[in-house]
């Protein structure tokens, strides 16, 4: 097995009968989504796909989602996977960019892509004009193909990264670290066909990604949820005796904070990983006395299509670190303004890493490319660390602008590039801010026209016709200027001077 469509064939042949994937109205065993994908694959091959047509899956978290990506994959089709919580401006541009022939979907997000790709309906189809059902797909007995890549470094899935310029870039990751990151994480968690994961994880992301495919690797079962509830998680925990819980550190601190906590059995859970942004300590700490296991934490990137570092199971958990790098994998600390020359230990810099997991590229743009993967193969991340003699890595800061809410990745270059169209709006900044729950929070430093007035909620409202719910700034502050340099560039570092006063 070295590719992601190998995966349930093989799990098929090894665990056929059992339990793979548990939703909130449905279950199956591997041989029943391995029977489903390949009259999938077969469809989209009747349909036209060959391999390199580009499938893309806009959908929240359902058991349609993991066999259409299966059957795409099996097709020999590049997947596009995509967050479920975009806007029809933001996925129209991403269906564009990439070049999506087909586009799996939901019955109420079909006017955000019929007029860019042609819509496979999940559920009931049949009032959807100009869409494909995707019963239909799964009705009809077509041969699946028999694709195998002329190598493992071919591209397989094109991910979208939040944009630093105001559009998000596609990240293209190979067969090889697609699988690779499933395996080792599968590894260093040791995980086992006992296992019972569950997660809230959105399937597109790679995280939740890699949760449900490093559990089925070892054959265990994914009980997966449309979307987090803390009470709802916790039910689940105990219902089905779950072994493993991943999540972000928001979703620990809301169930963690729930009043039905004290109540409910977590004896199971033999350890968890949290990752998508720092957690505190503290939290950590109460986790693991609450659960009785430990709690790994976990980084990477869509550019690495999951993780680079994470801790074992069995060697020391050091709470705070983001644990040891990835088998086969290089990670190392750098002068910013030297990328070459290696820090020592203890000494902050830009985080850099180099190997199989590393992307190919960004799809249709080489200068971006260029300027995250040098010449000798590494890669920067954007994000400060440190290391420690022995080996373990903790993240302090990040380069960049980005925004970490709830787990997901916010730039504030995609917030200003909305709220600036706004006809009162004459500048505007964004940056992060505290917040217990998630994390960080966007707000959004603005400087009104002259003789023009509007409210925050208004510039708020204004944005949630263009920008997915966690995009959203939840702060509007009004300022009479913005801090610039001497070539009038905005520095959002000193807009943290203007919210004390605020």
């Amino acid at each position: 097995m070295s590719r992601p469509a190998d995966i349930l064939p093989s799990t098929a042949r090894r665990f056929g009968d059992r339990v793979a994937l548990v939703t909130d109205d449905a279950r199956f065993t591997y041989r029943e989504l391995e029977n489903l994908s390949a009259r999938v694959a077969g469809a989209l091959a009747e349909r036209g796909a060959q391999p390199g047509t580009v499938v893309s899956i806009f959908s929240p978290n359902r058991w349609e989602w993991l066999v259409a990506y299966h059957g795409a994959l099996r097709a020999g089709c590049v997947v596009n996977p995509i967050n479920g919580m975009l806007t029809a401006e933001e996925v129209g541009y991403v269906l564009n960019d990439c070049g999506a022939r087909f586009v799996f979907t939901t019955a109420d997000k079909v006017e955000a892509v019929r007029d860019v790709a042609t819509p496979i309906v999940f559920g009931e189809a049949n009032v959807v004009d100009g869409a494909l059902s995707f019963q239909d797909l799964l009705d009809h007995d077509a041969e699946a193909p028999v694709f195998v890549p002329a190598a493992v470094t071919e591209l397989c899935v094109i991910a979208y990264t939040s944009g630093t310029t105001g559009h998000p870039k596609g990240a293209m990751q190979s067969h090889r670290a697609i699988h690779l990151n499933h395996a080792y994480t599968a590894t260093m968690h040791v995980r086992v066909k006992e296992d019972v994961l569950v997660t809230a994880l959105p399937m597109p992301h790679v995280y939740g990604n890699c949760a449900v495919h490093a559990t089925w690797l070892a054959g265990g079962t994914a009980v997966v949820m449309d979307r987090f509830d803390a009470a709802r998680a916790l039910e689940l925990i105990e219902q089905h005796r779950a072994t493993i819980f991943e999540g972000v550190p928001a979703m620990f601190s809301m169930m963690l904070a729930h009043e039905g906590i004290a109540s409910r059995d977590l004896s199971s859970i033999t350890r968890c990983t949290v990752g998508g942004q720092t957690m505190p300590v503290a939290k950590i700490d109460e986790w693991e006395q609450r659960s009785g296991a430990p709690l790994l934490e976990v980084w990477g990137m869509t550019e690495l299509a999951g993780f680079g570092t994470t801790h074992s199971l069995f060697a020391p958990n050091v709470h705070g670190s983001i644990g040891i790098a990835f088998p086969g994998t290089e990670i190392r600390v750098s002068d910013p303004d030297e990328p070459d020359r290696r820090l020592a230990p203890g000494e902050a810099g830009e985080l850099m890493i180099r190997g199989p997991l590393v992307m190919l590229g960004y799809f249709g743009n080489e200068q971006a490319t260029r300027e995250a993967i040098d010449g000798d193969g590494w890669m920067r991340t954007g994000d400060v660390a440190y290391a420690t003699d022995d080996g373990h890595y903790f993240v302090v800061d990040r380069r960049k602008d980005l925004i970490i809410t709830g787990g997901y990745n916010v730039y504030p270059a995609e917030i200003e590039r909305v709220v600036a169209a706004h006809p009162a709006v004459a500048m505007v900044a964004v940056g992060g801010v505290p917040d217990a729950v998630k994390g960080e929070l966007a707000r959004a430093c603005v400087v009104l026209r002259p003789g023009h007035t509007v409210t925050g909620q208004e510039i708020i409202e204004y944005c949630r016709g263009h920008l997915a719910p966690y995009k959203l700034p939840r702060i509007v502050l009004f300022v009479d200027d913005l801090p610039k340099t001497s070539s009038g560039k905005i520095m959002r570092r000193e807009l943290l001077k203007l919210w004390p006063a605020a």
